[in-house]
């Protein structure tokens, strides 16, 4: 009798461990596998488009070796693909959080907007605050800005049942406006200047260069450590804190998460700001990491380009930043490529789209690279 218990307890012991690795497999392939697979058909679409449109192989192999070579094929390369990664990662992280918990949060452009506004006006009010204290508050107002800016719509939501999709893309239109208007009052706009443009960063608040001491014209900076802290930080808040398995739960099954006691009202409003913290996070460090100062449309995108980027990293921090890096990378190597092969950079943005397009849709590219997922034990996929 013993003995059969033992069996038993053995066999369900190994049929949980087969089905947690079978879990990390599927969850491996999701991450990593589709989207390396559904980069490779983006680039292999890419290069059909530029021959219908009448450019020739050579020239399609000199953009290529020219997009490899202007994204890592240097120190200024890699410099330049890291220093446009820290943005999208770190407005990807708020947007993926946001996912996550089964919101569409669709206004990073507007909250990284007003965050990166927030933490130049701190920084030029408090010029005497020594480095690194006034430089780690400008950050702070940038995300708190942020935070508050998402609140909104997630107060919205969670009172009044408003779309946060709806919600959002308004909030983002205000925040152009608003940003305009806050450039252009005497407090904030910069001296002798009639178009709306703010004061500059102080040198104590500004994110030191890396590497200038290679190479005054290398940008990288130390918004390199602030993304990969934000990265383990959202890893850590979804998979091991319990307000991150509230954010899930309630993004899986926001009935059952309520049936369960949680706070729906509060896990909204909570995700809404967080993801917010993170998008006014990154508006600050671009600001004071690249641009030095505040001016209309400084974003240049960010916002909507992290959109895609939570998608292609499948909401998960580490696919986040590795999506961060291959946008970055696409950035970086982008201008490489128009400059050497005279290609548009906007087969770029071309490439970026078919990219999502095969991530939304992963059966697509299981079906075109079959031998390169798992089968179960029916010899189908699994």
């Amino acid at each position: 009798m013993t003995t059969s218990i033992g069996k038993r307890a053995l066999d369900d012991a190994g049929r949980a461990l087969l089905q947690r690795t079978a879990r990390g497999r599927s969850e491996f392939e999701d991450l990593v596998v589709v989207p390396v697979f559904a980069v490779i058909v983006a680039l292999i679409l890419g290069a059909l488009i530029m021959l219908a449109t009448g450019v020739d192989l050579p020239t399609i192999g000199k953009s290529f070796v020219a997009l490899a070579v202007g994204s890592v094929g240097s120190l200024n390369a890699l410099s330049e693909t890291l220093t446009a990664s820290i943005p999208l990662v770190l407005a990807g992280l708020g947007l993926g959080l946001g996912f996550r918990a089964g919101l569409f949060n669709i206004g990073a452009e507007g909250q990284l907007l007003l965050g990166g506004t927030a933490a130049v006006v701190f920084s030029f009010t408090f010029p005497s605050l020594p480095f690194p204290l006034l430089m780690i508050l400008s950050l702070i107002a940038g995300a708190a800005v942020g935070a508050l800016y998402a609140s909104i719509a997630g107060i919205l939501k969670a009172t009044t049942g408003a779309h946060e999709v709806i919600s959002t893309i308004m909030l983002n239109l205000i925040s152009y406006r608003l940003l305009e208007y806050l450039l252009r009052q005497p407090y904030i706009q910069k001296e002798g200047r009639s178009d709306p443009i703010s004061k500059s960063v102080p040198d104590a608040g500004q994110l030191p260069r890396l590497l200038d001491w290679i190479d005054p014209n290398l940008r990288l900076h130390a918004g390199v450590f602030v993304m990969l802290l934000a990265v383990a930080f959202v890893w850590w808040l979804l998979f091991r804190s319990k307000i991150g398995f509230a954010f899930r739960a309630s993004g899986a099954n926001p009935d059952a998460a309520r049936y369960a006691g949680m706070r729906s009202g509060l896990v909204i409003v909570a995700a809404m700001a967080t993801a917010g913290a993170l998008a006014g996070l990154a508006g600050a460090a671009q600001v004071q990491g690249v641009l030095g100062r505040a001016s209309p449309g400084f974003s240049a995108g960010i916002g909507f380009d992290a959109i895609a980027l939570a998608l292609l990293g499948r909401s998960h921090p580490v696919g986040i930043l590795l999506a961060g890096l291959l946008f970055g990378g696409l950035e970086a190597g982008g201008r490489q490529m128009q400059v050497d092969a005279g290609v548009s950079i906007d087969l770029i943005g071309i490439i970026q789209a078919l990219i999502i397009v095969f991530i939304a849709a992963p059966l697509l590219v299981r079906a075109i690279f079959p031998w390169g997922f798992r089968k179960d034990a029916k010899g189908g996929k699994a």
